[in-house]
């Protein structure tokens, strides 16, 4: 891919005199999408300098010899220009300051100086040439915007000449005096007036223009005028020779962008022909209000216009949103609902016509669609950031590790898999859903290798500083889990949707466009980052970025079978306001064994809590209507300090970090959940389970 970006600072002058130096150096930058030029010396260097020129490469070798012409090539260049230099110099046993020279001698033609010491890796020298071109072009940039600000300081000098002309040609005097008592503006009458040059006026205080007398009369209406209300009086104003003259004087005040007065416009007219100056005062007032008018009209429909179209594009991008939901989700959600309720539909013709013994696969059927509508549900939580995790320390080396099976199972056979573990310190996050992420990550990458490839999944910690965090994520110590992989890669049009949600490459049906913004979110959630790198043809590298952890890391327990206990009669107070759920959460209660006691709303669970009835363990959901189910936790520990609490939720905002939602002896289990793990997780609870 050519790195040139424009007409202009894209091409790289490479001066090496000795041997190949030139052409190896000319060669290796253009297969990395680089312009080069190679020159024999210094002066060939000055004689090619243009705007084309994006970096000079040069050796110290090139720099012996008279530099006249390189020094004047760069004196002429415009100031906003300052071409970069990259110097390689070596270390030379026989010469042990030809480098240093090199480098003083070319330090005294420019600033703008890199200085790489031979021999240097290809990367490095890749490197310092892309920094470097980077640099040249924001120069021009620079350029440009210096040309637009001097285009806009030539557009205001004209509209200022513009207004002048028009105050001078008006037989009116016309000022503008600061909060200050100072003249900023005067236009050609105050020479009729005051027999001084405008110019001599402006700078001048009012005191000194007008004189003591002068300004005990006008001093009250200027008070009036900063304090914000127009002021009129009429004075007589002798001419000079004696001749009477009555002036009509205006002040209107002006506001500045912050609405505080900054000052007072100045209108006088000399009124002696009364009815003729009162007119002619009329027209100029109609003249300067139609033009703020027309000005204002047209801001305000500007205003208006530009409100329309950013409207207009923010309904375009739901609208966008939403179909592609639609054709993604609606897909996903349609042939699981078909899963469900074909399966119920087969368990009731089958149980209808007598014959139970074919319902159990039907069942299975039934339960693996509506688990992997539950999988999706989580995913569209993780994506809002909206899921409840339970961040632990984690020993993320052997998460990983015990991943590599699964994976393995989860690509083809003509993609290898590699895990590189060099991470030697403990993550923050939640186990289940880094195992998740992973694993989106995984799939991802084998949909990208039809042929087949590599996919390498590797740990290792990252020192960021506040130049090299990401946007979204703070300096510090970061555990990365990078999931590369070596398949078509992704163009930049599509690196800049991929965290979008719904955006999806696949077809419709085949993906939903929440893997990768469930990764995003999770790892944002987690304190975290995420950062893709790729190119079409390239493949492509996902990286997750996670906070270091300050205590020893715990590894991810393997899934144990579920330990159910049988109650002993014990009271449950269940607050849940979905009645299926409360149904069915009942039912697992009186099968174990325990006494449920209903409240379908937090006010009705309250006064049962307010009530003499022993409750030996409080079920709630968070999502309650008025009060959530933390807040009635409170009131509940208020009443009855050692009463164990259980939370069950499906979407909770303010329980997604369990660690700060949860108090002592305070458990949480998401919904969906196996009523085995409910079971298990009540007798877990109750107080008399420590004692069996």
């Amino acid at each position: 891919m050519s790195h040139r970006r424009g007409p202009e600072g894209f091409r790289v002058l490479v001066a090496a005199p000795f041997g190949r130096d030139a052409d190896n150096v000319a060669r290796l930058l253009s297969e990395r999408g680089f312009e080069t030029h190679a020159l024999p010396d210094a002066q060939a260097i000055a004689a090619e300098l243009d705007d084309q020129t994006g970096v000079v490469l040069i050796t110290e070798e090139a720099l012996r010899g008279k530099l006249d012409a390189l020094r004047a090539a760069l004196s002429a260049q415009p100031e906003w220009s300052d071409t970069p230099f990259i110097l390689l110099v070596s270390r030379n046993a026989y010469r042990p300051r030809a480098g240093e020279l090199a480098r003083l001698a070319l330090a005294d033609l420019t600033t703008n100086l890199i200085v790489l010491e031979r021999p240097l890796g290809s990367l490095s020298l890749v490197s310092a040439v892309d920094t470097a071109l980077r640099a040249r072009r924001r120069q021009f940039d620079l350029r440009d915007r210096l040309a637009e600000l001097d285009h806009s300081r030539t557009a205001l000098a004209a509209s200022e000449a513009e207004v002048r002309l028009i105050a001078d040609s008006l037989p009116v005097l016309i000022g503008f005096i600061d909060k200050s008592l100072v003249y900023r503006f005067a236009n050609k009458a105050y020479a009729d007036w005051f027999y001084r040059d405008p110019a001599d006026v402006i700078g001048r205080h009012v005191g000194e223009v007008v004189g003591t007398e002068g300004l005990e009369a006008r001093m009250p209406a200027m008070r009036r005028a900063l304090a914000g209300e127009p002021a009129h009086l009429i004075l007589a104003w002798p001419h000079a020779d004696g001749r009477r003259r009555d002036a009509d004087i205006r002040y209107l005040p002006r506001r500045g962008a912050d609405g505080a007065v900054d000052g007072f416009h100045v209108f006088v007219a000399d009124v002696t022909e009364h009815v003729q100056g009162e007119e002619l005062l009329r027209q100029t007032a109609q003249a300067l209000e139609h033009r703020v008018r027309e000005r204002t009209a047209a801001l305000e429909a500007e205003m208006e216009h530009r409100a329309g179209v950013e409207a207009a594009l923010r309904q375009s991008q739901k609208m966008e949103a939403v179909g592609q939901l639609t054709g993604g989700i609606a897909h996903d959600f349609n042939n699981m609902l078909t899963g469900v309720i074909g399966a119920l539909d087969m368990v009731k013709r089958k149980r209808a016509s007598g014959r139970d013994a074919d319902t159990d696969r039907y069942l299975e059927t039934a339960l693996t669609s509506a688990q992997r509508a539950a999988g999706l549900t989580h995913r569209l939580l993780a994506f809002s950031r909206r899921q409840s995790l339970d961040p632990q320390a984690l020993d993320i080396n052997a998460l990983v590790a015990s991943l590599q099976d699964l994976i393995q199972r989860t690509v083809t056979e003509q993609i290898s898999v590699d895990i590189d573990l060099g991470a030697a310190e403990a993550a923050v996050a939640d186990a289940n859903q880094l195992e998740s992420a992973i694993l989106n990550l995984a799939i991802n990458a084998r949909d990208a290798m039809p042929e087949g490839g590599r996919l390498t999944i590797s740990t290792s910690v990252a020192e960021l500083d506040a130049d090299m965090a990401p946007e979204d994520a703070r300096p510090g110590r970061y555990v990365v889990v990078a999931v590369t992989d070596t398949g078509v890669g992704m163009s930049a049009e599509v690196l800049d949707k991929v965290f979008d949600p719904f955006f999806t490459t696949k077809p419709i049906g085949q993906g939903t466009g929440l893997g990768l913004s469930m990764v995003y979110g999770f790892a944002r959630q987690s304190g975290g980052s995420v950062r893709i790198q790729s190119r079409v043809g390239e493949g492509a590298s996902v990286k997750i970025y996670l906070p270091v952890a300050d205590g020893a890391a715990e590894v991810k327990a393997e899934d144990q079978p579920v330990d159910v206990v049988q109650g002993e009669g014990q009271t449950v107070l269940l607050v849940e306001d979905e009645s299926a759920v409360r149904l069915l959460v009942r039912e697992v209660l009186e099968d174990l064994g325990y006494r449920a006691v209903e409240a379908s709303d937090p006010q009705s669970a309250i006064a049962i809590l307010n009530s003499q009835s022993a409750i030996d363990l409080l079920i709630s959901d968070v999502g309650l209507p008025g009060m959530n189910g933390r807040q009635l936790a409170e009131v509940a520990r208020d009443r009855r300090p050692d009463l164990p609490i259980l939370f069950i939720t499906g979407y909770a905002e303010n329980a997604a970090i369990r660690a700060g939602f949860l108090g002592s002896n305070m458990a949480m289990i998401g919904k969906p959940f196996a009523l085995d793990t409910l079971a298990a997780k009540i007798g877990e609870m109750m107080p008399e389970a420590s004692g069996r």
